[in-house]
């Protein structure tokens, strides 16, 4: 399994918040690909979501200074796999930019 950490300077639960909103943002983004995101704590998301046939399976826990990042990535699917880190994190990384302005609201 690929671990990538995404680094950030919240407090663990606007964090946490960032971390949400994320994952319900790569839903929608994903939709086509069977996505799925199952909060199984407080501070973890599973995520999945199906390419080509293959499941691709994941989770982010939200840590203090970061969220830790994991996919388990088929071997054919191995060439993308970096693309696949940077697309999430790139989504990651706008919803931490947006908790840290102060954008966002809810639980």
């Amino acid at each position: 399994m690929k671990t990538h950490d995404i680094p950030h300077d919240l407090d663990i639960d606007l964090a946490k918040l960032a971390a949400r909103k994320a994952a319900e943002a790569y839903g929608e983004r994903f939709a086509e690909y069977d996505y799925k995101a199952t909060w199984v704590s407080d501070t973890r998301v599973e995520l999945g979501f199906t390419v080509m046939g293959k499941r691709l399976e994941g989770a982010m826990t939200v840590m203090p200074r970061k969220l830790a990042l994991e996919l388990d990535v088929p071997l054919l699917f191995r060439p993308f796999q970096g693309k696949a880190i940077e697309i999430i994190e790139r989504e990651a990384r706008g919803w931490l930019d947006r908790a840290k302005r102060g954008e966002l609201t809810g639980s």
